[in-house]
């Protein structure tokens, strides 16, 4: 059944068809009680009703599970509410007319509740009449109204940042249109019930004013009406109205209690999921120590003197009972929890286990046993030094770098460590732990104690010492490195020369992902089946030039530029070169502000610009082996000139050619930069400093 079918009508034993029709006319019946006298008999019926309505309703009250789903509440509580003032002028019209026959002028039910409740006599019903009023219009009502009117106002507060999350889930693509156009009916519901709880419960406080009002003038009309007209005495006219009136007022006033209690449970559950005893007791239940407190106060108060022991200790254990079955049955519970997390954990460690077996690392350093005291103490600083790579990396190349792994390896000799790139070992060293190493050609460290060896890194001449010679090294002016360096320098190479093997299709989604959505539309926008597989290439052909990826949001909007045009990885790569000519300007710069570089002469140029070959987007460069040779070996011989000094001036060609220097030179000499002039800024200065070829 649907929540939004009117309580009345669902209970009502008519066809689908006819409920409207017998919804109406009860509503009339109802009306028509107030205008119409009813018989003794009819009156009893209409409060057996009345009392009965009240009851269910409290009890769904009880069992529904959230507010919403009873949202015909507030024009069920108009009903009731109607109902019974209806009855209550039908009683107070028989009250009027009937009363100075007896007590059961009004009925039977009337009656029954004035001697059951009160024991007969007016004094007690009157007290216990006016505690029900108290109960019910201060405490009951008020507090109901009072959240009522909060809960309509913080609902309709909220709604427009509800409506706004609603929209915003939409647009992400997190839930589909049907779902929101729910989740705003749902919304819409919410509001629309708490704006007319908040009116419907000034009926409850409007019914409890109305009981007190014709309580009062049945038992001062009555009294009256008694003793003028009908010959009763004072004494027998206030026992006999009395009795009548607060009978009425009871019967009035307990049905208006349930309804009270009814909407109190239902304005109090907020966002309370579940039914009233779920909620409560579940929360109530969960605290066992609470129990066991409680329990505990009992019991002292059970000592103190004058109290009914045997009744609070039966309490006492009764909360100690509950608490302790509570607690068992809660440890039970965490135990098999416990077992089922233990066995799905093994389960994933197996899996895991296996995964992990068959999953290569992206970048692993094996180190010998000898090296693995290098790890180990605190003081070496080696895990430290290689996590800073990825700071580094980061800053330098704008290239997130995954983390290095460090395993032992006992197949390797024992001084000796190996870095391995995707399970493949691409370089390795050794190293001297405990000692340290100088760099210093033979002829510099000849008066030097140690062990000669070369460098892992560059292959220069070096000298293993212990630390007291290094000192001395050191004051000579030479140059001494410790062996944690040592393996980080070697490290930071070597990912310098793979890192378009490290830009994974993962790590440039994760690249895309960092930017700003209007880029992240642009990238997904880039022509082409694969923008983002276009995009990595583009990205590792600069990587392996050394070229920053940084600035990432200008890559792509030069990738989208060129691709217009052109698919051609190579082309795109050096429209993005020519986009990002300041930065590439700025790296070459010298301390000086020249941007040094080594020009071809004339006769290289003009033989490379006739060798170009042109066949759409392909192009290609059809120069004799011997050619190519006799060019790399000039261009080395003037590279090494500079690199003696620690000088790396790049190599200037045209826009035409660049692509194909590189990649001739690429192999002698990765660190040397090759440069077109559309590489170079408009502001930035050049300065010739040799010429390939003379």
């Amino acid at each position: 059944m649907s929540a939004r079918v009117s309580g009345v009508a669902a209970i009502v034993p008519f066809g689908n068809a006819n409920r409207d029709i017998a919804f109406a006319v009860g509503i009339a019946m109802v009306l028509a009680v107030l205008f119409v006298p009813l018989p003794p008999i009819l009156l009893d019926f209409g409060l057996a009703v009345s009392l009965s309505f009240s009851a269910l309703i409290l009890m769904v009250a009880l069992w529904v599970p959230r507010p919403l789903a009873f949202n015909s509440f507030p024009t069920l509580l108009l009903v009731v509410t109607m109902l019974r003032l209806s009855l209550n002028v039908a009683s107070t019209r028989l009250i009027l007319s009937e009363g100075h026959t007896g007590t059961h002028a009004a009925g039977g039910v009337i009656e029954g509740f004035s001697r059951f409740i009160a024991t007969g006599s007016f004094v007690i019903g009157i007290i216990v009449f006016a505690i029900l009023v108290v109960i019910n219009f201060i405490v009951i009502s008020k507090g109901s109204t009072r959240i009522a009117e909060v809960s309509a106002r913080f609902a309709l507060d909220a709604m427009p940042g509800k409506q706004m999350a609603i929209d915003a889930d939409l647009g992400a693509g997190m839930i589909d249109e049907s779902e929101a156009r729910r989740r705003r009916e749902e919304l819409e519901d919410e509001t629309s019930f708490y704006g007319a709880m908040d009116g419907a419960s000034k009926f409850v406080r409007g019914d409890a004013v109305a009981g007190i009002i014709i309580t009062l003038i049945n038992l001062i009309g009555g009294i009256l009406i008694g003793v003028l007209s009908h010959g009763l005495t004072m004494g027998e006219a206030a026992n006999v109205y009395t009795i009548l009136t607060i009978g009425d007022g009871l019967v009035t006033q307990i049905p208006a209690l349930l309804v009270s209690l009814a909407a109190g449970i239902v304005v109090t559950k907020g966002g309370t999921e579940g039914a009233t005893n779920e909620a409560v007791l579940s929360q109530l239940g969960s605290y066992p120590k609470a129990l066991y407190m409680a329990g505990a106060l009992l019991l002292g108060i059970a000592l103190l003197p004058g109290f009914p022991a045997p009744i609070f200790v039966a309490l006492a254990a009764l909360l100690a009972g509950l608490g302790y079955t509570l607690q068992r049955s809660t440890a039970a519970e965490e135990n098999a929890a416990a077992r089922e997390k233990a066995a799905a954990e093994a389960n994933d460690a197996t899996e895991e286990s296996v995964a992990q077996t068959m999953k290569l690392d992206d970048i692993r350093l094996c180190m010998g046993d000898a090296l693995v005291s290098m790890v180990n103490r605190p003081e070496a600083g080696l895990p430290a030094k290689i996590k800073s790579l990825r700071k580094l990396f980061a800053r330098d190349f704008g290239f997130v770098l995954q983390s290095v792994r460090i395993t032992d390896d006992s197949n390797l000799p024992g001084t000796t460590y190996a870095i391995l790139l995707h399970g493949v070992e691409i370089a390795r060293g050794d190293i001297r732990p405990g000692s340290m190493m100088v760099i210093a050609s033979s002829e510099d460290s000849k008066d030097l104690h140690g062990e000669r060896a070369k460098d892992p890194t560059f292959g220069l001449d070096v000298l293993w010492v212990d630390r007291g010679t290094a000192d001395a090294a050191e004051e000579r002016g030479l140059t001494v490195v410790d062996p944690e360096s040592v393996i980080t320098t070697h490290l930071t190479e070597i990912l310098k020369d793979h890192m378009p093997d490290l830009l994974t299709y993962g790590a440039t989604k994760e690249l895309i992902e960092g930017l700003d959505r209007d880029y992240q539309k642009l990238a997904s926008d880039i022509p082409g089946g694969q923008p983002t597989i276009l995009l990595q290439q583009v990205l590792q052909a600069l990587l392996s030039e050394r070229v920053s990826i940084r600035n990432l949001p200008g890559i792509v909007e030069a990738v989208a530029e060129a691709t217009r045009k052109t698919s051609d990885v190579t082309r795109v790569t050096n429209h993005v070169r020519q986009r990002l000519a300041n930065q590439i300007s700025k790296s070459l710069t010298d301390p000086q502000g020249f941007v040094p570089v080594i020009a071809l002469n004339p006769s290289w140029e003009r033989e490379f610009s006739e060798a170009l070959r042109q066949n759409g987007d392909d192009r290609s460069l059809v120069m004799s082996p011997q050619r190519v040779q006799e060019f790399v070996l000039e261009a080395r011989k003037e590279i090494q000139r500079f690199a003696q000094h620690d000088e790396w001036p790049a190599v200037l060609v045209s826009p035409e050619v660049r692509s194909f220097v590189r990649s001739m030179l690429e192999r002698c000499s990765p660190a040397t930069q090759v440069v077109s002039h559309n590489e170079i800024h408009r502001k930035a200065v050049l300065k010739t400093v040799a010429r390939i070829g003379g």
